[in-house]
Parts: structure tokens; C-alpha cells; sequence
């Protein structure tokens, strides 16, 4: 058995952060950045080596990807690219990971997938998914800020869930210190994913009574190979589900010393960059009815998954799983989730405040936060 600190590391992964370009940008916020570094040269494309990255993404997909249909189009299309000789000439390996993500990206649309060009992160090909979180090193606390905005209106805001102790001792003070909140505003504007491990924190508070809160769907030849990549989290059990799949439940038992959290009004807030783990956290909230969505639809990142890597440096994000409401067998991949009340996102905290009854404007109540 893993130890726990490395069975978190990889639950946290199940709903990765973005593996698209935008990635390279840091998650979370610094107090005080460092001058930037040189940008580093871009590793060389080579021919022989690009070609054996394909051949072996190819497999990959078609072993490991959430939906076989898809992956068999995919790994048709990196095949007949590769014959036809379209991976033969690129200026960089990042050109041609760039590429690679088009290609696939125009068969079939998916807000996980990419191909990631050499970086320090080596791997054997051919280990299947191995649930690498892609986040800053060290133990960061997401939680970027926190306090009361107004008395009985209490305020957290995520830069994402990274599972790590930083993030979860501050939630659990938060926790403790505004359990008498009459509302909570969680802010996932800025949200980019993350794993379970501080839903199963906060849930707990917000519930009164058990609660399935949405469904997963993890590919069965994944599981059978390589073992689940979510196995071992107490929130989820396994359901009966379709061919092809294992399916567990993400559920909520209330805590039993839980806060007067449990019976105050909450309100999420959302932005076209919400993402993954995000969307996570407000499909369960929405759909349950514990929370009014105020702000954007959501970027529309549902399929969880993991880093693959495909020797000479290269790895893939292949996404194994997707999550859904289990009423109505939606997910958000794609498409995001709707707030139940709409507005841009810059002034979504605004409107929280009026319906929490506070007569003064965001940029003031963030600014007196206490």
C-alpha cells in the first residue's frame, strides 16, 4: 500500500489542471515574483524521435483514452499523418507538440488532451497513465484570500485544489473561523483544477444529509491494466454502471461536528476560466441546490486523467474518465457549466454581496476583508 502522502499526490491528479498552452502560466499567485528568468531555449526537433512520439501516442490512446471510439479515430489519424510524412520537419519540439495537439484536437475536441514537448520530467513510454499533477513545487496554499466582507458574510477564494497540507490547514481554518457565516461566497473565478481533497474538506460543513453529489466514469481496460487513478478516496464508491466502464459516485457525508456552515446561504462564483476540478465543484454545488452559480459558464474541462510518457522527453495528458450529473447522465466537457445567475465575471462578487444583503461594492469589501 502507498503511503498517504503519495496516494493524495495521485487523487489529486483525477481532474488535472489545463494541458493546453495557457498551462505555462504559473497557478498560483506569488507575493512577490522574482525577476523573470531567460526564456529557456526550445528543445530541437528530431525526426526519428517525433515519429516514434506518435507511433507510441498512437497506442497510448487507443489503451487509455476515456472514450475507445474516439481513441481508435485518433490513434487512424496519427497514423495516417505519420505514413503520409506530416511529422517529418518542425522547427522545434514545441512546434511540433503544438501540431500533434491540433491534429488531434480537430478529430475530436477535448479540454485535457495535449502533447507536451521535452522538459525535465523524463519517462519509460509505454507506463500507461501516470498521475502526475502539474503544479508549482513546494507546498503553496491555494487559497489566495479569505475573511469576512461583511458581518455574517464570509468570503474564500481558490487559485485551484492542489491537495497539499498548505492549502487544506487553511481551509480548515477558514473553516473554523467562520462557522456562524449566515453566507459563503467561494470564489473559483480564477480556479484552474486540482483533485478532491478540498471538496471533501468543505462538503462535509455544507451538507445536512448524505448526498451524491456527481458520477465518474473511469475506462475499464484502464483499471484492469494499470489500476484506477481514483481508487482509494473515502468520498467515492463504486456504482453499477455500463459496459466499458467502473463507475463510483462522489458523495457527501455531513460532518459530525459539523459547522453552522451547514445551514448558511452560499453562492459560487464562476468565469469562463473555471476550470476541471472547478467545474467539478460547481456541478456538485449547482446540482444539489446548495449553492446559487453567479457569474460565466465555466471553461468546459470534464474528462480526469494523467500525464503518459512517451520517451525523449515527451508526455501526453490522456484523459481516462469523465465526470458527470448523475440524473442526467451530462457531463460539462465541452460545453461548461451554466451559472444560475448570469453576469460577467468582474462583477459576480458584486452581485453576491446584494443577494447576501451587503450594501457595498466588491472592490471595497475585498478591500476591507478581515
Amino acid at each position: 500500500m502507498l503511503p498517504n502522502s503519495k496516494r493524495r499526490t495521485l487523487r489529486a491528479s483525477v481532474l488535472c489542471l489545463a494541458a493546453t498552452a495557457a498551462a505555462a502560466a504559473p497557478l498560483f499567485a506569488q507575493v512577490a515574483a522574482p525577476a523573470p528568468a531567460p526564456a529557456a531555449a526550445p528543445a530541437p526537433f528530431v525526426k526519428a524521435e517525433a515519429e516514434a512520439v506518435v507511433s507510441e501516442l498512437a497506442t497510448q490512446l487507443e489503451d487509455n483514452f476515456v472514450f475507445p471510439e474516439v481513441a481508435k479515430r485518433y490513434a487512424d489519424m496519427l497514423r495516417s499523418n505519420l505514413a503520409a510524412g506530416r511529422y517529418s520537419d518542425f522547427a522545434d519540439a514545441a512546434a511540433f507538440a503544438k501540431a500533434v495537439t491540433a491534429d488531434l484536437q480537430a478529430v475530436h475536441k477535448d479540454g485535457h488532451l495535449a502533447l507536451h514537448p521535452p522538459r525535465e520530467q523524463a519517462g519509460a513510454p509505454g507506463s500507461g497513465p501516470r498521475m502526475v499533477r502539474r503544479r508549482p513545487s513546494g507546498d503553496v496554499n491555494a487559497v489566495s484570500k479569505s475573511g469576512w466582507l461583511a458581518d455574517g458574510v464570509a468570503y474564500i477564494r481558490f487559485e485551484g485544489f492542489p491537495g497539499n497540507e498548505a492549502t487544506l490547514a487553511a481551509l480548515r481554518d477558514f473553516i473554523a473561523r467562520h462557522k456562524d457565516a449566515r453566507s459563503l461566497i467561494i470564489d473559483a473565478r480564477t480556479h484552474r483544477g486540482g483533485g478532491l481533497d478540498e471538496m471533501d474538506v468543505l462538503f462535509p460543513q455544507l451538507f445536512e444529509r448524505e448526498t451524491v453529489l456527481v458520477g465518474m466514469d473511469t475506462r475499464v481496460a484502464v483499471e484492469q491494466r494499470r489500476g484506477s487513478p481514483i481508487e482509494g478516496q473515502a468520498s467515492l464508491r463504486k456504482v453499477s454502471g455500463p459496459d466499458g466502464v467502473v463507475r463510483r459516485e462522489h458523495f457527501v457525508t455531513p460532518a459530525a461536528d459539523k459547522s453552522g456552515l451547514a445551514r448558511s446561504k452560499v453562492y459560487l462564483l464562476t468565469s469562463n476560466r473555471t476550470g476541471s476540478a472547478g467545474e467539478h465543484l460547481a456541478l456538485a454545488l449547482k446540482r444539489t441546490g446548495r449553492a446559487t452559480l453567479i457569474g460565466e459558464t465555466t471553461r468546459g474541462m470534464g474528462h480526469y486523467g494523467g500525464m503518459v510518457p512517451l520517451g525523449h522527453g515527451y508526455a501526453a495528458f490522456i484523459p481516462v474518465g469523465r465526470t458527470f450529473d448523475p440524473v442526467t447522465n451530462e457531463g460539462w466537457e465541452g460545453t461548461g457549466v451554466k451559472p444560475d445567475v448570469e453576469v460577467p465575471a468582474d462583477q459576480a462578487l458584486d452581485e453576491a454581496l446584494k443577494r447576501a444583503g451587503v450594501d457595498k461594492p466588491a472592490e471595497l469589501a475585498l478591500s476591507e476583508i478581515r
